[in-house]
């Protein structure tokens, strides 16, 4: 997700990268669109409309504050599943945050001169 500048819009290979991206992260964590939804407080489980609502974050605070954003939701859904003992899924939440590590770190590299 290169860009020149930190608030430009996203390609639509960039929109595509963050839709897998999206998924893949939902499913190893073991949530669904719906608790991205809720976590977004956007009006609808659609991945357009989710997308949307990252695009929003995007425009505002650029490609740094997208990732924290989606770190924080992290965050939170990890606080819950400790809150409830952990899924019964069982599966190693450090690992989707080590995932959301490598992308901040990516987008990191990315914005650098």
């Amino acid at each position: 997700m290169a860009s020149s500048s930190s608030t430009s819009s996203l390609s639509s290979a960039d929109l595509d990268d963050l839709q897998a991206f999206l998924k893949d992260w939902l499913r190893h964590t073991g949530r669904t669109q719906a608790d991205l939804r809720r976590a977004l407080q956007a009006s609808s489980i659609r991945m357009p409309v989710l997308l949307e609502a990252l695009v929003r974050t995007h425009s505002q605070q650029g490609l740094a504050g997208l990732a924290e954003q989606l770190c924080h939701i992290e965050e939170v859904w990890q606080a819950e599943d400790a809150g409830e003992g952990g899924r019964a899924l069982g599966l190693d939440l450090s690992d989707s945050l080590g995932q959301l590590d490598l992308l901040l770190q990516e987008i990191r590299q990315d914005q650098q001169p």
